[in-house]
């Protein structure tokens, strides 16, 4: 043990490997689930996900119109990267509609 560190033990001699004292398992209910009702209730926010994901395949979609436009007008490289990458931001939010709405349907 060196100064400021603690050793393998800890304050109340205990190894660190001993856990909390519990038996392993023994937090668990009927079947091995986890007491109370969190896993039967727990629901996530697919509306809102579904919202935001909407938002932003008409934002990415516009913003990739407007790079193309402009990187056709002036010929500018830059701005053919910028519609690329908002053409896959697109893309990703599209494939999260879908996600989401399968897990919609699973409900």
């Amino acid at each position: 043990m060196t100064a400021g560190f603690p050793g393998p033990d800890d304050e109340d001699g205990r190894d660190r490997d001993e856990g909390d004292g519990r038996d392993e398992g023994e937090d668990r209910g009927p079947g091995g689930q986890p007491p109370g009702n969190e896993p039967l209730t727990a629901r996530s926010a697919l509306g809102l996900r579904a919202v935001l994901s909407g938002v932003a395949l008409v934002a990415a979609v516009a913003a990739a119109i407007v790079f193309a436009i402009v990187a056709n007008r002036n010929g500018g490289g830059a701005a053919w990267g910028a519609a690329v990458v908002c053409a896959v931001v697109a893309a990703i939010a599209a494939a999260d509609l879908a996600v989401i709405a399968r897990r919609a349907r699973g409900r």
